[in-house]
């Protein structure tokens, strides 16, 4: 869609205006102005590209919840969690060809997943998961299929995990002292690291 503003600068009785107040002629000509540049400003190519929910499950939405949603670094990538097929999983869909990625290995059946972040170029996603009774930090590595327990032998609860873009560090959230806190972790020196791809 396109805007076309032809500015019209109303007609002012000089002899009254000048007379009287001086610069009140300037000054509505250049609220006038500023008026028509912000109307053009948001004139743009920015759309919607959410496809609409469908009832089959390689689609971005579909009937179910979808829910936590958070981008790689270039936009290609989207992680989510969603509650299809009755249960929660991390799910993550390929924005340019418009469908779902397998996570091998990531969900595992009767278990909650959720909370997910992703790293920079899509290769780790950060998530919360009750496999072993309680809510654990994993990270699950796209390129090996394995799985990384974060908060082995944690005390207390976590949750909102987050990635750094290169992979290496996670945070999150836990109560372990009594109230809600950050803790930052080191996946060490040796972790490979996720990052953006040259152009």
């Amino acid at each position: 869609m396109t805007l076309i503003v032809v500015p019209y600068l109303f007609p002012v009785r000089k002899p009254v205006l000048n007379k009287h107040f001086p610069k009140l002629e300037n000054f509505c000509q250049t609220l006038l102005a500023i008026g028509l540049i912000a109307g053009m400003s948001g004139c743009s190519d920015a759309s919607l590209v959410t496809p609409p929910p469908q009832n089959f499950s390689s689609s971005l939405n579909t009937t179910a919840a979808e829910q936590h949603p958070r981008f790689s670094y270039d936009g290609r990538y989207l992680v989510l969690a969603s509650d299809r097929q009755a249960q929660r999983n991390i799910l993550l869909y390929d924005l340019p060809n418009q469908r779902l990625i397998p996570l091998p290995g990531l969900n595992q059946p009767g278990i909650m997943h959720d909370l997910p972040d992703i790293s920079a170029d899509g290769r780790y996603i950060v998530y919360v998961s009750e496999n072993s009774g309680k809510p654990d930090i994993f990270v699950y590595d796209r390129q090996t299929q394995q799985t990384e327990k974060i908060s082995k032998d944690w005390l207390g609860e976590v949750r909102n995990p987050t990635i750094s873009g290169n992979g290496r560090f996670v945070a999150f959230e836990t109560n372990r002292s009594g109230q809600w806190d950050i803790v930052i972790y080191d996946r060490g020196a040796n972790a490979e690291l996720s990052l953006p791809q040259e152009n």
